[in-house]
């Protein structure tokens, strides 16, 4: 454990500042901090989700919006303040979707998932 003195404001991400940040070139998502494996993004799809499996595990926690969340030919109900998971490789995408939909993307871990 760390003993050294922590600008607590440095580790705070706030929903208004993410949704300024600019989108990368051939990006989808915004990125909003990183640290190690872990990576945050913004992501706010208009119209559809074209999102294809990622490499890493992935935790979305929703902000803002409802839809309807897809992972692997499954569907389930979304809404402000759910968190999803999708493992490493796993097909999904969010459809039917509102259009002021945004949620906090989180990436972890190795490539290929954790065990």
């Amino acid at each position: 454990m760390s003993t050294g003195k922590i600008d607590a404001a440095k580790w705070r991400f706030a929903l208004a500042d993410a949704r300024k940040m600019p989108l990368p070139p051939g990006r989808r998502s915004a990125a909003v901090f990183s640290h190690g494996t872990l990576d945050v993004r913004h992501y706010a799809p208009r119209g559809t989700d074209p999102q294809t499996p990622h490499d890493r595990d992935e935790v979305y926690v929703v902000e803002r919006g409802t839809g309807v969340f897809e992972v692997a030919g499954s569907r389930v109900a979304f809404g402000p303040d759910d968190v999803l998971f999708v493992p490493a490789g796993v097909d999904h995408r969010f459809v039917d979707f509102s259009d002021d939909f945004e949620t906090w993307v989180i990436f972890y871990g190795p490539k290929g998932g954790e065990a």
